[in-house]
């Protein structure tokens, strides 16, 4: 595996373990968090408030089920699965785009 691979399957490890230290760790200083239709973060500090969300409860459980790399880029299409404060489960699909620099 790559080094820009594993440091997307850190940063989706530290997901899973709810540890901000090893999510933190995989970002630069200037990251920029895109939500399509919901929200736009820039930064670690926006970065790491955004971990935890009130509209949720514990933290997710996410699996990458593959990875594509072409130079700096790693697209990962993830599933996973949480919970909403209201008690419903929420299941995902999701792709992720990192740039690496």
């Amino acid at each position: 595996m790559s080094v820009n691979k594993e440091t997307v399957q850190k940063y989706i490890d530290g997901f899973n373990k709810n540890d901000h230290t090893q999510i933190l760790a995989c970002l630069t200083e200037d990251i920029v968090w895109t939500v399509f239709g919901h929200f736009r973060l820039t930064g670690k500090q926006a970065d790491d408030a955004a971990i935890e969300n009130e509209d949720f409860t514990g933290y997710p459980l996410l699996r990458i089920v593959r990875m594509a790399e072409e130079d700096d880029t790693v697209m990962a299409e993830i599933h996973g699965e949480t919970h909403r404060a209201t008690g419903e489960q929420l299941r995902m699909a999701m792709g992720e785009v990192f740039v690496m620099r």
